[in-house]
């Protein structure tokens, strides 16, 4: 019986407070090149995958229409593209994000580029909820429920011909200023003064 309890006892108060000074006084892997704890991959990777499977929507509520992909390319380009990249060019610093920030316009193989083989409403569960201690945000105060629809129907389409404006938009650097695409005529005129509504 002493030794059930000197067990418990080791187990209950030692344990946690060895935990507590290793936390404080010790190295955990705090840094991106640190190396990661044991089965931390798994543990997390577990975790996010039931989370989604259980909340993520089944389909999506609007269509990946041409116009939705397009409205999807800029978004992405104003929102994900400097963490995310675009398309070929990889971004300057994902890649040095831990976890890294997966690279969505570049193919893994068998036809898939980025995510395309994930459900738009994983994608979108994603986007809207974000994931923590990783580096990927919240949108759901950023963007609308159909902006973020948008980002992920065009996410899930990625491995297939996009409209043409939406292709062009995802081809411009990333810190430049878009130009319409060629075939897109350029505005012309003044520009309707603001009332000052958003």
């Amino acid at each position: 019986m002493r030794g059930f309890l000197s067990g418990l006892l080791i187990g209950l108060v030692l344990v946690p407070i060895g935990a507590l000074v290793y936390f404080h006084f010790g190295h955990p892997p705090v840094a991106v090149a640190d190396t990661p704890f044991p089965f931390e991959q798994p543990i997390t990777q577990a975790a996010l995958g039931a989370r989604i499977d259980a909340q993520a929507p089944k389909s999506a509520p609007i269509e990946p229409s041409p116009e939705n992909i397009e409205a999807g390319a800029r978004i992405y380009r104003e929102q994900c593209a400097a963490c995310h990249g675009l398309s070929p060019a990889a971004s300057s610093f994902g890649g040095n994000m831990y976890p890294n920030a997966p690279q969505l316009w570049h193919a893994q193989g068998d036809g898939v580029v980025g995510v395309s083989d994930d459900p738009p409403g994983e994608t979108f569960w994603k986007v809207d909820h974000g994931i923590r201690l990783s580096g990927m945000p919240s949108y759901r105060n950023v963007l609308t429920p159909t902006q973020e629809w948008q980002v992920s129907l065009l996410l899930a389409n990625a491995n297939k011909p996009l409209p043409p404006e939406a292709q062009y938009l995802l081809q411009q650097p990333l810190y430049a200023q878009p130009t319409p695409p060629p075939s897109a005529p350029a505005a012309t005129g003044p520009i309707p003064a603001s009332d000052g509504r958003k």
